[in-house]
């Protein structure tokens, strides 16, 4: 073999190896953290009597410089920003209840004024008309997930039927209780709260909730580390009741 050909396939060789490593440590960057999250729901779903330490609890303040309170009890699974695969970013909170579906409330996180659209079985949206942190600007916060698997059982509060628009709601109302309805009946999901803050579209609506550049990281509205790409190792709770919990 010619040197000038050996000293190619050593150089092309060595960038595999290279592009390898990113490659590993890009889809470690990507999935890594959304796995170790994944075995600590699957520890509280087995046993969540097991871990309180790992809870929050509905209508926390944990910081009182936060404008929101917690909307549920349960474990905060999954944050804003984790991945889950790639280009597909999550653009909210998953909160777990650990417990059957229809008995883990939720509460208003925030006042505001809430729509349930008629074909909606599960979600509800508030409108906050002025962003306790951005004043002049129209947030909203979205709650998903509060129905049985097949949808046929909808576990929102029986005050928001379908079709109800711009209803008056105070921080800590009742809105429903967590459900596992996913949108596909042949497809539940665990018995938790989907929480997302969405941006206004500029025209009084709000934009798609599921492209996570319309929606804000929720750590500084609840004073906790919310944000999936920043928290590498902590369960999020409130430190001023709890020592801090490590992922891993």
């Amino acid at each position: 073999m010619a040197p000038k050909t050996r000293t190619l396939l050593i150089v092309g060789a060595a960038a595999a190896v290279l592009v390898a490593v990113a490659g590993g440590y890009l889809a470690y960057r990507h999935f890594g953290l959304s796995a170790t999250r994944t075995r600590i729901l699957l520890d509280w779903l087995r046993a969540p009597q097991d871990h309180p330490e790992w809870a929050v609890k509905a209508l926390e303040r944990c910081d009182p410089g936060a404008p929101f309170s917690l909307p549920t009890s349960g474990l905060i699974g999954y944050l804003w920003d984790d991945s889950f695969q790639i280009g597909k970013r999550h653009q909210g909170l998953d909160i777990f209840g650990g417990t059957g579906p229809g008995l883990t409330p939720i509460y208003a996180a925030y006042p505001g004024f809430l729509t349930r659209l008629s074909n909606w079985k599960s979600s509800l949206i508030v409108r906050v008309p002025d962003d306790p942190l951005h004043p002049g600007l129209q947030i909203w916060t979205y709650y998903t997930h509060m129905a049985d698997s097949s949808g046929e059982n909808s576990y929102i509060a029986p005050d928001f039927p379908p079709g109800t628009s711009e209803v008056s709601v105070q921080a800590g109302q009742l809105l429903g209780y967590q459900g596992n309805f996913s949108g596909d009946p042949s497809a539940p999901v665990g018995v938790h709260l989907h929480f997302s803050i969405v941006l206004d579209d500029g025209q009084g609506k709000y934009r798609n909730e599921l492209d996570i550049a319309n929606t804000l990281d929720p750590s500084p509205y609840f004073g906790l580390p919310l944000n999936g790409s920043q928290n590498r190792d902590v369960v999020p709770v409130c430190q001023k009741t709890r020592s801090s919990t490590k992922w891993f």
